[in-house]
């Protein structure tokens, strides 16, 4: 029975991008059982797969703050007790930097990666003990699966990506939600990511001719202000509580749409195989957008330097309304 170590710490898109991997290679190990070392305000993605035996958290981001805490090196040297009580087959680090090279190094096992031509950051290289070439010039996802595939020796899938989501069950906050509605993911990492407030209130307006109610999360108290701002000028739009991201990794899989910016979520709502409209209006889609999997559709619109009109948003959301209709 294969035990394989995946390495995929952050962001939260790229910890969603490398979700296929484990279908992918279960097609050809079924008996593979999978461990994950993920960042640790990212652990519930990789949890969210049921196939995913332990989740192994670390804490780059928050250890980088505080070098010189005891309590900083204390986390390291149990992250590295724990990893020393199981021998991987295979550990397969697809995130391609120097740190997660390192965090790698600190299991046991041969360690997989991309050659120093094609790691994002080419030093990592040099600590893995297998190198394999993959095209920069591809979605991250098919990168993540083409590494895979020649770690574990079989062809490079030419297929739509599967990232093997349950559907999700259970509201533990027991929230009374409509039985028709689109979630706006209107917050992401950056400003020059954001669509203006006044098209979201534009397309909850164009929306509302369906009875389509809107939901808004948020996760900080910029997102908070943004979402009732949107509210305050739209009849169908309510704007949830804070949420844990698995409650509302269940929102999301059961909307009828959902309509997002450039950020993690939109990711994840492609992954739990829901309609998905990603705006871009700062970055190139081509590389990092949504990708479809085997069992949905995923647009992107716009780019670099681009914001998109509400009704070029509308006319694809009318799409998948008219194929979905209640």
């Amino acid at each position: 029975m294969l035990q394989i170590l995946l390495v995929k710490t952050s962001s939260m898109g790229d910890v969603i991008h490398n979700l296929p991997v484990i279908t992918d290679i279960l097609a050809h190990y079924p008996e593979a059982q999978f461990d994950w070392m993920v960042e640790e305000s990212f652990a519930e993605i990789p949890r969210l797969h049921p196939k995913v035996r332990n989740i192994i958290p670390v804490a780059i981001r928050r250890w980088r703050k505080s070098l010189c805490c005891r309590s900083t090196w204390r986390e390291i040297g149990d992250l590295k007790s724990r990893l020393k009580n199981t021998r991987y087959d295979v550990i397969i680090d697809t995130q391609g930097l120097l740190k997660s090279a390192i965090l790698a190094k600190f299991a046991q096992g041969e360690i997989h990666g991309m050659d120093y031509d094609s790691a994002r950051e080419p030093l990592a290289s040099l600590l893995y003990s297998h190198k394999y070439p993959v095209a920069r010039s591809q979605h991250a996802v098919q990168r993540n699966r083409a590494l895979a595939a020649q770690a574990m020796k079989y062809p490079i899938p030419q297929t739509c990506p599967d990232y093997g989501l349950e559907s999700l069950t259970g509201n533990e906050n027991s929230l009374a939600l409509p039985q028709d509605y689109v979630v706006f993911l209107h917050g992401t990492s950056r400003d020059s990511k954001l669509w203006p407030v006044t098209h979201w209130v534009a397309l909850a307006k164009l929306l509302n001719q369906f009875n389509l109610q809107v939901l808004l999360p948020w996760s900080n108290p910029g997102e908070e202000s943004r979402a009732k701002d949107i509210a305050a000028q739209s009849s169908n739009v309510t704007v949830l509580p804070k949420l844990k991201l698995t409650v509302l990794a269940w929102i999301l899989a059961n909307a009828k749409l959902n309509i997002g910016v450039d950020t993690g979520l939109m990711h994840l709502s492609t992954a739990l195989n829901k309609p998905s409209i990603a705006i871009y209006t700062d970055t190139n889609p081509e590389f990092t957008g949504v990708l479809p999997s085997i069992k949905n559709l995923a647009i992107n619109i716009g780019g670099k330097a681009q914001i998109p009109g509400t009704d070029d948003v509308f006319q694809l959301a009318l799409n998948f309304i008219q194929k979905n209709p209640s």
